[in-house]
């Protein structure tokens, strides 16, 4: 396969041939993988819904390095697909330099803000779902210790993490919060078996339920959780049925309707500045046949009890990201 197919699909590449642009959709992966069991897969699902919902078709590309963020921009753009999703932070500096040099075509980018005439900026209220699973890791804890376990250390990690915090101490104010990092670098995404070892020493603490905020990552800290016998939150997508009565909640991030929004507004869509919070079904929990058994009524109750009130107003949850600090977590 030459490197342009590997890029834009055959059928692109025959189209770049014949001088022909199209409109499909397309939609670039994080590094991580598309199957990552959490965020990239999440963009996946959401972009393959709408291919089933209206027969269309779209392009994708998984990076494989850094230095192929802004190419394969450029290659997409070339190519006619508009508009262009990219799933992930870590792209804001490529479209930056892209974005103006295609003023026709329309760009979504997940997880940073990009100020451009041209570019639809989705941001999620991660800290506001996060609550809602430390609230139940609160109550389903014996042990009072919890842990969290992020991907990348940067400030939207923390921010998960904060609003985790949040809602274990709403529970229980004694509670122990024990939390780690999993790297530095964009490597940290994408090392279950980093991830394991830190579930591992987590467990030593006396953590008995564990939220994993780490792509790939997360797939090792949810195995070694049921291998060990304790309870794990998963994120973005569902992952309950990863280890079926093992895992307690997953932290739904709706990126996948992001996706679909986008891909459906087509050449059309609305730019500018795009918040998804519980107000607004941009993030929650996942309760499934998965978990029924391990999540009572009165858990229940409580949480989507305190989904209400930070949806309408009435409960404020502290964003790590609006001033770099966290009240309840020391990092």
């Amino acid at each position: 396969m030459t490197l342009m197919q590997k890029f834009l699909g055959a059928s692109a590449a025959l189209a770049l041939t014949a001088g022909v642009a199209t409109a499909d959709p397309a939609l670039i992966f994080d590094l991580g993988g598309k199957f990552d069991k959490s965020f990239n897969e999440a963009a996946f699902n959401g972009a393959k819904r709408w291919a089933d919902t209206t027969g269309g078709t779209f392009r994708e590309i998984e990076l494989q390095s850094e230095a192929q963020r802004e190419q394969a921009l450029r290659r997409f753009a070339e190519a006619g697909a508009n508009p262009i999703v990219m799933a992930g932070f870590a792209f804001a500096d490529a479209l930056g330099q892209v974005a103006a040099d295609y003023p026709d075509t329309k760009f979504t980018i997940i997880d940073m803000v990009v100020d451009a005439p041209n570019v639809r900026s989705v941001v999620f209220n991660e800290h506001e779902g996060s609550y809602l699973v430390g609230m139940m890791a609160a109550m389903a804890s014996e042990s009072d210790t919890v842990g969290f376990i992020g991907g990348m250390d940067i400030p939207l990690i923390r921010k998960f993490a904060c609003g985790y915090a949040q809602g274990v101490k709403a529970v229980n104010a004694d509670a122990t919060i024990v939390a780690n990092m999993t790297g530095t670098t964009p490597a940290a995404w994408n090392d279950p078996v980093k991830g394991s070892e830190l579930t591992k020493a987590q467990i030593s603490q006396g953590a008995d339920v564990v939220y994993a905020a780490a792509g790939g990552t997360g797939v090792g800290v949810l195995q070694t959780a049921a291998d060990e016998g304790i309870l794990s939150i998963g994120v973005d997508s569902n992952q309950n049925y990863l280890h079926s009565g093992k895992v307690l909640t997953s932290m739904m991030k709706r990126v996948d309707n992001a996706v679909y929004e986008a891909f459906s507004d087509g050449v059309d869509m609305e730019t500018g500045f795009q918040v998804m919070g519980l107000a607004n079904g941009g993030v929650g929990y996942a309760l499934d046949e998965h978990n029924a058994d391990l999540v009572p009524a009165s858990m229940r109750n409580a949480v989507d009890e305190a989904s209400d009130k930070i949806a309408s107003g009435e409960l404020a949850v502290h964003d790590y990201m609006s001033d770099d600090s966290c009240p309840v977590l020391d990092f």
